[in-house]
């Protein structure tokens, strides 16, 4: 299997050390490795796949916290630089009774903003099956012309793009930038994943059945649409499937929506899936990829954290 890469922000999570109070009130958190890109990786290597991560770290402790654990996990850390320009991006989380959450992010600017566009090199992406990001890296700062060119490298080397916007309204001053900045790279996507709580707010339409016309543009093959409890659904120009998610009670949704996407990579890559075949893919291979990527989800949120959270292909009972 080829391995995966993924661009963009690994940070540290404070986790609470209790459930249901609001930020300002919890009195304690724990730290954990986070960052959605990073997850990604986290779900495709706790699998058995291979995946390393582009980003960088700051010159500090929270740094070695984040690379000691991708080398503990297994995600390569080949193409994770270190500055002293600024810190490590921290996150603090805090959980409400139904398992979602409430942020508070310190990045302004955090360590992986200032990836530069010619710190990537184009030798990262041979024999790369996809390169994944997200959008919380898309604002003006140097990460987002970064992604820039990994895309380029990695279209040029035959991977698939996957683009999970992964909205944090919270890290923009103008949420139109936003809104412009998905709008700008989801066509440059082969699959993009969106979910029901983003779909109106980047499409600007209600259903999936209306957006979809917008989604399944520029050089996007297949969307994935999220609805949390209600399952999931994947739509290419050629078919469609759902899959009914796990009912479990939910004691962390962080890193979920990561996991999710992840663990479905993850069975493309498995499968030979290509950019060229994404769109043969058919409706009984989706329907089994979105079981699988539910069923993963399900385990995840019963635990706490991110990567942490995520089963082995053991504990799938694979």
């Amino acid at each position: 299997m080829k391995r995966l890469l993924a661009i963009g922000e690994a940070l540290i999570d404070f986790i609470p050390e209790e459930t249901g109070k609001e930020l300002k009130n919890v009195r304690g958190f724990q730290p954990a490795v986070g960052g959605a890109p990073a997850n990604v990786c986290g779900a495709f290597v706790k699998l058995g796949g291979e995946a390393a991560m582009i980003t960088q770290l700051g010159a500090d402790p929270f740094g070695d916290k984040i690379a000691d654990e991708f080398a503990a996990c297994g995600i390569m850390g080949d193409y994770v630089k270190r500055t002293a320009e600024a810190n490590t991006s921290l996150a603090f989380v805090a959980l409400k009774n139904d398992g979602n959450r409430e942020f508070s992010f310190y990045r302004k600017p955090g360590a992986d903003m200032l990836l530069r566009p010619e710190d990537v090199k184009e030798e990262w992406f041979e024999d790369v099956f996809a390169l994944h990001f997200c959008s919380v890296s898309l604002g003006d700062f140097p990460m987002k012309e970064a992604h820039r060119k990994a895309i380029q490298y990695a279209v040029e080397k035959g991977a698939i793009i996957s683009f999970d916007p992964n909205l944090r309204l919270q890290l923009w001053e103008d949420p139109e930038k936003l809104r412009q900045a998905i709008l700008e790279f989801a066509p440059l996507s082969h699959v993009l994943k969106i979910s029901d709580e983003e779909l109106e707010f980047i499409t600007g339409c209600s259903t999936i059945e209306e957006a979809l016309p917008k989604l399944l543009a520029g050089n996007t093959r297949m969307v994935i649409y999220t609805k949390g409890s209600q399952g999931a659904e994947c739509y290419t120009a050629h078919g469609k499937a759902f899959a009914a998610s796990q009912k479990v009670k939910a004691v962390d949704t962080t890193g979920a929506g990561d996991g999710f996407i992840g663990s479905f990579l993850y069975r493309l890559a498995a499968a030979g899936v290509t950019a060229e075949s994404l769109a043969e893919v058919t409706p009984e291979q989706m329907e089994s990829h979105l079981k699988f990527a539910n069923k993963f989800c399900g385990i995840s949120v019963t635990k706490r954290g991110a990567i942490a959270s995520y089963p082995t292909m053991e504990e799938m009972g694979e």
